[in-house]
Order: structure tokens, then C-alpha cells, then sequence
């Protein structure tokens, strides 16, 4: 499995004794998802799979980032070239190998040492054991960028504590290691120092049971204290504001909240809520509120029509203008349209989440057989 080719040198591969190690290698973008990484992960996750001598795969990031995201600039280029089916296939893959990492019959260990964002979390959340460290940043950014939570997301986020999941979800709020481990994105914390003997012991255990894995790593992990300012300390009022119907509703209650007393929190809250995308805002809360009842497979089928009328803007395009105002010009000034979030019917709303009846365009299909461990429906 040693890589020589340019392409496949962006997910680097290590064979030790009964452990692959996938290490995500393009720093210079913080190892966002190209289709050719997405292409070679899929081709090594069933190929480990199928693979008797495999009895753990071990996912890492290069550099300063486990992995900041899909490679969305390539997809805004190809909507603009008019080639946004090219766009709709990448996220086809991935979808793909969201679901290939959720159904998995082997353990899989993310070490989670830096940013995971969007993508990022799509390769990592949907796996057995995520290991968050005191450099990890997690966040779902989408709703900035005129996207929403996708890769799964509607099925891991509408699992956390509460209305945790809508919060994160909508707000794109920032989460470091100790929150990622508190509401259960990552199953256990451990300083970055000890990684290496981590990974040591891993391979020295010889061993697909998650019990034995779960140990290994117990005996390295600790339980970090919440900063005094973290979001998850706000849960009561997460839960108070985030569980209301509408987004509308949603920041009526902040608002209310902010009203009564002085919090900086509520404030930059009600902030991230009025700069993300209208749209987006509303496709995304439907979104999340709809995978708190399906599993991980009915989540992903529904993300792809959503994401396939997304890149076809034809109610919004509001993707382009947020990938030009955050990744591009960065200005940071996206003009969004619609503008207003009343101005989002609930006939628009309802369009995303349509079959788009064109040729080219099919509903995703997903692997057949997989056989869906039970830790799989209860893991967060």
C-alpha cells in the first residue's frame, strides 16, 4: 500500500504489524478532503476492510490540522465553470465514505490533534474512538458559508446532549478538546505529548476488540477541566432557546435571554445566528430536527438532495457569495439572498429537501450489506 503517486501521497499510509495508519498530508490547505483524498480513502477503508489482517485502521491529521473541511473552493470553481453535477459528485463520494466509516466492521481510532471542521468531522465523529487533545478546534462553519451540516452531520449533532447539536449546527461555534469530550463528539482526551506512546501501544495490543482498544487508551486519557467561559456550561439556556421550533423562535428567545441580564455569550450568539445565511439557517434546522429520528443512512440520502440543490442554486446561491466573502475575497461581507430570514418560506425550505427529478441528478445510493454495528446507533 506504500504511495509514490503525487495524488495518493495526500493520504499517506503506514503498515504496522495489524494496524494501518491514514495520515491526512496537505498542510499547506489544513488537509481539506480533495476528491483524490476522498477517492483514496474510500478505495483503503474497503479495501482494510476485506483486508483479515487489519484489526484497527488509525486516522491522523499532518501538521497543525487533523482536517479543516471538504475542499469546497474546487466545488464553488466547478459550479461556476457550470459544471455543478462535477460538484454534486464530489460530495456523492464523500457521502459515501461517510457512511462506509459509520458502518464499519473495524475499530477505527481518529486522533483528533488539531482543527476538525466540516469534512474533517465526516472522516472522524462517525468513527468508534475520537481522541481530542488540548489543540483540537472543532466547529460545523457551514451556515457562514451558505452550506449547512453535512457529512452525516444531522445524524451525530441531533444525538448530543440537549439542543447542543442545533446550537453548535447553526452558530458554527468553536469547541476545543475538553468541550468535544463533555457533549461526547470525542470519546476520550488525551495530551498531545503521549500520542506517540499511544500509538504504540495500540499497535503493541494486536487487537479489533473495542473493549482491549478502549482500555489501551483509558490508560493515557484524562478528564480536562471546562474552561470557566465554555458554551457547555450555558446548557440550560442552549436547551431554553435551541429547542424552539423556528429560527425565528430561536433568537425571540435569545434576545429575551440578553434582555435580563449582561452576557457576552448570548450577544455573539444572536450575532453568529443574523451573519449566517438565511437559508441556510433554516434548511440546516430542519435538517438536524429530521435526523434526530433516522439513522446514519437516511441522514446522508437526504443531505445529498439537499446538498445537490444547494450547488444548483436555484432557490439560493447563497454558497458561491459565502465561499467568495469568507474564502476568497474575504471580506467577510456576504450579501446574502434572500436577506432576511422571514423572507425563507417554508415552500423554499421544503424545495431542498426534494428529490431533484433530472437526469444526472440520482438520489445517493449507499454500499448494500453493511452491516450496522449496534454502537453505531448509540455511540454518542
Amino acid at each position: 500500500m506504500a504511495s509514490t503517486n503525487g495524488e495518493t501521497d495526500q493520504v499517506l499510509v503506514e503498515e504496522k504489524s495489524s494496524v494501518r495508519i491514514f495520515t491526512l498530508n496537505r498542510t499547506k490547505q489544513l488537509n481539506a478532503l480533495s476528491a483524490a483524498m476522498v477517492s483514496r480513502l474510500l478505495e483503503l477503508f474497503l479495501a482494510c476492510a476485506e483486508d483479515s489482517s487489519v484489526k484497527l485502521i488509525i486516522v491522523k491529521g499532518k501538521g497543525r490540522a487533523f482536517c479543516a473541511g471538504g475542499d469546497v473552493a474546487a466545488v464553488v470553481h466547478d459550479i461556476k465553470q457550470g459544471n455543478g453535477k462535477s460538484g454534486a459528485d464530489y460530495f456523492r463520494k464523500e457521502f459515501t465514505m461517510n457512511y462506509v466509516i459509520a458502518t464499519y466492521s473495524k475499530p477505527q481510532v481518529s486522533i483528533l490533534n488539531g482543527i476538525v471542521m466540516g469534512g474533517g468531522a465526516g472522516v472522524s465523529i462517525h468513527g468508534r474512538f475520537r481522541i481530542a487533545t488540548e489543540n483540537s478546534l472543532f466547529a460545523m462553519p457551514e451556515t457562514a458559508l451558505g452550506l449547512f451540516p453535512d457529512i452525516g452531520a444531522s445524524y451525530f449533532l441531533s444525538r448530543l446532549p440537549g439542543f447542543f447539536g442545533e446550537y453548535v449546527g447553526l452558530t458554527g461555534s468553536r469547541l476545543d478538546g475538553a468541550e468535544m469530550l463533555a457533549c461526547g463528539l470525542a470519546t476520550h482526551f488525551v495530551q498531545s505529548n503521549k500520542l506517540p506512546m499511544l500509538e504504540e501501544a495500540l499497535i503493541k495490543a494486536n487487537s479489533s476488540d473495542p473493549s482491549v482498544i478502549s482500555s489501551v487508551i483509558r490508560e493515557f486519557s484524562e478528564i480536562p477541566s471546562l474552561k470557566k467561559n465554555s458554551a457547555y456550561h450555558r446548557l440550560n439556556i442552549i436547551n431554553k432557546c435551541f429547542s424552539r421550533r423556528t429560527i425565528e423562535d430561536i433568537i425571540v428567545a435569545l434576545e429575551r435571554e440578553a434582555a435580563e441580564k449582561k452576557d457576552d455569550w448570548i450577544t455573539s450568539t444572536i450575532q453568529s445566528l443574523k451573519k449566517a445565511s438565511p437559508t441556510s439557517l433554516k434548511i440546516s434546522l430542519r435538517s438536524i430536527r429530521e435526523g434526530r429520528l433516522q439513522g446514519i443512512n437516511k441522514c446522508l440520502v437526504r443531505e445529498f438532495r439537499m446538498v445537490c440543490h444547494v450547488v444548483r442554486g436555484e432557490i439560493s446561491k447563497d454558497f458561491v457569495e459565502g465561499c467568495r466573502a469568507i474564502l476568497f475575497d474575504k471580506d467577510r461581507n456576504p450579501k446574502w439572498q434572500p436577506s432576511k430570514i422571514e423572507s425563507v418560506s417554508e415552500e423554499m425550505v421544503n424545495h431542498y429537501f426534494s428529490k431533484v427529478n433530472e437526469d444526472g441528478w440520482e438520489d445517493l445510493k449507499l454500499p448494500v450489506g453493511a452491516n450496522l454495528p449496534s454502537y453505531v446507533i448509540a455511540k454518542l
